[in-house]
């Protein structure tokens, strides 16, 4: 069994795989590396095996977005510890032996996740996971370093080793034996969500997730699926309503997914004022698909849910209200209220 493998999931992606596999190879001493592929139609198997020799190739049957495609690559890997990389992330030097000995010092400790800076703006977080992932209590994500759509700069401010809720799905480690008692990622999810889903049920477990500002990584982000796509936009919707269904403590259950469709629809209505009417649509078909869902994940809920999920109480109306944009300011502010 290896100590640890890098795994990164491709689909299409020979122009990625180009430029950012030479910065994997070349700080990556420590690991095994793979390449699991999602039935490509272009020459990205045929690139790695041409270029990178040493790089180890998993093929999946199929198109089976980020959750499906993981879960069948890793069933063929044996390794202690998987890091989970996006084909769109340069890792830096030694990024990879700050979160070893993470594991290594902290038994308790399953899944972590380094800094994620922005590879386009490197000063500032990326988007996608920044430094370390939170919800509120209707299930909305943010990260110290990105709030909704506000990105901080790094001036080192979240330089530690701290608890989170969830790791970003970017650059994502976890112990291989939680990972498969889990069940590894919802394949229900296809893609987004599914990390936050992961790590919710691991917290429901007793796990802990931590961030480590040790090693350093950079994102492009959007990569494989555009911020501003309407799939995007039914993929988080849905799936974050999904997510709560299976996750949530019992008392407020109905009341807290009610609240959150009422939330999305003036979601929905804001993005008619913008004139971005598929993405009004999107929202309508994502609540659909949870109606038709809803029952078969009921029947997924665990016998015990932690009660304390949430760090605020509505991170929108933080936002989008007292005008609070960035992370210090809401946990400096008296509406950091838990219950």
């Amino acid at each position: 069994m290896d100590k640890i493998a890098v795994v990164i999931l491709n689909w299409n992606g020979v122009k990625l795989l180009e430029q950012f596999l030479p910065s994997v190879v070349q700080f990556s001493e420590e690991a095994t590396i793979y390449v699991a592929d999602n039935a490509s139609t272009d020459d990205s198997i045929n690139f790695v095996r041409q270029n990178f020799p040493t790089i180890k190739i998993v093929q999946n049957s199929g198109n089976h977005g980020f959750a499906k495609g993981y879960n069948d690559a890793l069933k063929h890997i044996d390794a202690e510890i998987y890091a989970l990389v996006n084909s769109d992330i340069e890792v830096t030097a030694n990024w990879l032996q700050p979160i070893i000995q993470n594991f290594d010092a902290e038994i308790q400790t399953t899944i972590i996740q380094p800094k994620i800076l922005d590879f386009k703006n490197k000063e500032y977080f990326e988007y996608a996971g920044a430094a370390g992932g939170f919800i509120d209590k209707y299930g909305f994500p943010f990260c110290r370093g990105r709030i909704f759509d506000t990105i901080e700069k790094d001036n080192g401010q979240y330089n530690d080793n701290c608890e989170l809720f969830w790791a970003s799905g970017a650059c994502f480690f976890i112990r291989s034996k939680t990972y498969h008692e889990l069940g590894g990622f919802d394949e229900s999810f296809f893609a987004h969500q599914e990390e936050i889903d992961l790590c919710w049920r691991a917290a429901n477990e007793g796990h802990i997730i931590k961030y480590n500002s040790g090693s350093v990584v950079y994102h492009v982000g959007g990569a494989t699926l555009q911020q501003g796509n309407p799939r995007k936009t039914f993929l988080n919707f849905r799936n974050s309503l999904l997510m709560l269904v299976k996750n949530l403590p019992k008392k407020g259950l109905f009341f807290v997914i009610f609240f959150r469709m009422v939330l999305d629809g003036i979601a929905g209505i804001r993005f008619l004022t913008q004139g971005k009417f598929s993405h009004t649509f999107a929202i309508l078909k994502a609540h659909f698909s949870f109606y038709c869902l809803s029952l078969r994940y009921l029947k997924k809920r665990k016998d015990f849910q932690i009660q304390q999920y949430y760090t605020v109480k509505s991170i929108v109306y933080l936002y989008y209200i007292s005008k609070l944009a960035v992370f210090k300011d809401i946990f400096n502010s008296k509406q950091n209220i838990k219950n």
